[in-house]
């Protein structure tokens, strides 16, 4: 891994054929553009230990982190490239609840074009919307 990357992991919870995704609030970065919720990785965190920690800061879930779906690398216009890493998660305890969005949504991915996903996520949808993951 490029060491001047900044490790991110990203949750596709899965429930009934939908997937949460999650709209970015007014006041963030890249403002109301949508995502898989998660968040960067900490310093001696894992990257199953940091999608978990954010899946119960953002919705009030304890996840069990599946299987790492997907990695992509990333760079922002003036900002910070980054390492994305997605993770299938399909068992967790308790209601997602929006504590942190915009507002989520539970979709299928067939009508994910319907939505203006980061730019980072772009390509991981389009494969998860023609079945490829």
């Amino acid at each position: 891994m490029n060491a001047g990357l900044v490790l991110v992991v990203a949750a596709v919870l899965e429930r009934e054929g939908q997937v949460l995704i999650a709209q970015r609030r007014k006041q963030d970065r890249h403002p109301l553009k949508w995502e898989f919720p998660g968040g960067k990785v900490e310093t001696g965190e894992s990257p199953r230990e940091a999608l978990a920690r954010e899946l119960w800061e953002e919705l009030g879930v304890e996840a069990a982190i599946g299987e790492q779906m997907a990695a992509y690398e990333h760079q922002y216009a003036g900002g910070a490239g980054i390492r994305l890493l997605f993770f299938r998660v399909t068992e967790w305890t308790g209601e997602a609840r929006n504590l942190t969005f915009e507002q989520i949504v539970w979709e299928s991915p067939a009508r994910f074009d319907e939505y203006d996903f980061l730019e980072a996520d772009r390509d991981f949808v389009s494969r998860l919307r023609r079945g490829e993951l």
